[in-house]
């Protein structure tokens, strides 16, 4: 069964980016995908200390944290999807970590991240959601992952929780999302 790992870097584990990511994750468990969302948001991290321990260890790094419990999870999946609020025009840092950290490990371990399918979400009071998606997406790119597109940018424009709802354009552009996810992963596998 394929699966879909969501990993929501905002602090905020019931917040509208949750709320979106489990829209797209809603789309894929009706097409009888195994989904699961991991909270990265508001735990402690370091980021990437560029020690290069990651090449001789594969699929693991020196600093011993929750990201090594979070690399399987990723190796395992079919499908990527990140999600993370828009701080000052750009992404958490606890996602940004993510992305360094499992990005070294993944290059090491035999490009694990190679040909999987990577989509991102971004919450974005007004504007600043475009450049958290690009950030994202080059993650995606350089790793030698597939990007699926929408109907839009997969953002909406929201601040406090709940928003998202209401945001009828952003929550069918993440539905369709969810789709296009599906049918790409049924395409490659």
């Amino acid at each position: 069964m394929p699966n879909v790992l969501a990993i929501n870097g905002s602090p905020r584990p019931d917040g509208n980016t949750a709320h979106m990511l489990r829209e797209v994750l809603q789309v894929c468990g009706a097409a009888g995908f195994a989904t699961e969302v991991y909270q990265a948001g508001g735990k402690p991290v370091r980021g990437c200390l560029a020690c290069g321990a990651c090449g001789s260890q594969k699929g693991r790094c020196a600093t011993d944290d929750w990201i090594n419990e979070l690399y399987p999870k990723v190796a395992r999946a079919d499908a990527l999807l990140l999600g993370s609020p828009t701080y000052f025009a750009d992404l958490t840092p606890e996602l940004k970590a993510v992305i360094d950290r499992v990005g070294f490990m993944s290059r090491s371990d035999n490009m694990r991240l190679s040909r999987k399918v990577g989509a991102a979400v971004s919450a974005v009071r007004r504007a600043g959601s475009i450049h958290v998606l690009d950030s994202i997406q080059h993650f995606f790119l350089i790793n030698d992952m597939i990007v699926p597109g929408s109907t839009y940018w997969n953002m909406s424009q929201c601040r406090v929780p709940g928003e998202y709802e209401q945001d009828a354009e952003g929550v069918q552009t993440l539905r369709r999302l969810g789709e296009n996810i599906v049918w790409l992963v049924n395409k490659l596998n």
